[in-house]
């Protein structure tokens, strides 16, 4: 299947074969991407010309009623965006955050703009204000659409709700958006976006899509666009840092790396509901989506007198993990999103051990249900200890 991008109302695919992208279980390739030769300047300012006009001239409320429309239609498709779900190495529990939480955070944004944004185009921010002495000189925030293009580059890890997230409030703001999703997941988000435009209900030009790299986009960009970017903070750095970025003050918002962390107190001794609340929670943060969560539990800090305890806790529940395919209704926890994904964490687990003992897992054989590790990007769930 080769994907495509929708790029001025049309779907077109890139020059070549492009990149091959592979089902994290079996290996086998799902799709190719790429979008070579497509005109990023046109893009723009086709999202620019065409689908900022149509979006203004509907009021807040308009625009939450599409919103509310658009997730209502998607909801009929949730089954089909399950099953190709499983090609990205998630569960079904690990889609439901994906899935069902995207078109959540639809309706969501569809409720709130029908409650409480005004029915015209302009939000009004606070009262009016004298900036003078004899009431000569009033000043009054008001709030209106941006008349650029907000540019989505998203996360490999929630194709869907990466997209819906960001495309709501953008959406409800009254811009049109660019969505260039993660390459090794696109096949999801392609599937998703079709679905989108097969509804026509957006307005023409509201939304394009990018299936492969933004080649010269950044080029392209003025002072009335925007960039939202999720992914590891040295990708932030290096695009934040891009002249034209600089030079036209583009707004460009990032959410990076993050290494959150869970820490026992003292009390919490055996048998206690805290530390057995504290297990299950560190076990899950590590199995969920394979761990590929921005908010999974990356360091479990525990007093000294607790290590060994906590230690044969989280050893004995990781053990009880059953990690294959994630087809299988007894799977717990799938593969890693792709393959050139578990050669990266297996290479940061080798720097990780000159300083820590692996615990359990780390990047030998285990045991899979239904699955082949020589084909599939598998890592066993892996605690290691630091003093």
């Amino acid at each position: 299947m080769q994907l495509e991008s929708f790029v001025g109302g049309r779907w077109q695919a890139g020059a070549g074969e492009g990149v091959a992208l592979r089902d994290a279980t079996t290996g086998a390739v799902v799709a190719h991407a790429g979008a070579e030769g497509i005109d990023m300047g046109a893009m723009l300012a086709y999202a620019r010309e065409v689908g900022g006009a149509n979006l203004r001239q509907l009021t807040f409320r308009e625009r939450a009623a599409l919103l509310k429309a658009l997730a209502r239609h998607l909801s009929e498709y949730k089954e089909e965006l399950y099953a190709l779900s499983y090609a990205t190495g998630a569960t079904r529990s690990d889609s439901w955050i994906d899935i069902d939480g995207g078109l959540g955070t639809l309706f969501v944004f569809a409720s709130k703009g029908a409650r409480e944004l005004p029915d015209g185009h302009v939000y009004v921010d606070g009262g009016v204000e004298s900036l003078s002495k004899g009431g000569t000189f009033l000043g009054q925030h008001v709030c209106v659409p941006l008349e650029g293009a907000a540019v989505h580059i998203n996360a490999f890890n929630f194709p869907v709700w990466g997209m819906l997230e960001k495309l709501a409030p953008t959406l409800l703001a009254g811009v049109p958006a660019i969505v260039k999703p993660a390459t090794q997941t696109c096949y999801l988000a392609e599937r998703l976006f079709r679905r989108i435009v097969e509804s026509a209900i957006l307005p023409a030009g509201a939304v394009q899509l990018v299936c492969g790299d933004v080649g010269n986009l950044f080029e392209h960009l003025t002072c009335q666009d925007a960039v939202s970017f999720t992914g590891s903070a040295s990708t932030a750095l290096k695009l934040r840092q891009h002249p034209v970025v600089s030079a036209h003050s583009v707004r460009f918002t990032s959410e990076t790396d993050s290494l959150n962390s869970s820490i026992l107190g003292p009390d919490a001794g055996a048998g206690t509901p805290e530390l057995e609340l504290f297990v299950r929670e560190v076990v899950r943060e590590m199995t969920v989506k394979a761990g590929q969560k921005c908010t999974a539990i990356r360091k479990a800090i525990v007093p000294a007198a607790r290590t060994a305890q906590v230690t044969e806790a989280l050893r004995a529940a990781l053990a009880r993990v059953v990690v294959g395919d994630p087809r299988l209704d007894k799977v717990r926890m799938g593969p890693l999103a792709s393959l050139a994904q578990r050669r990266e964490v297996l290479g940061q687990l080798a720097r990780l051990e000159r300083e820590a003992q692996v615990v359990c897992g780390g990047g030998g054989k285990s045991e899979l249900l239904g699955a082949d590790g020589d084909r599939g990007a598998f890592v066993a769930p892996t605690l290691l200890y630091c003093r």
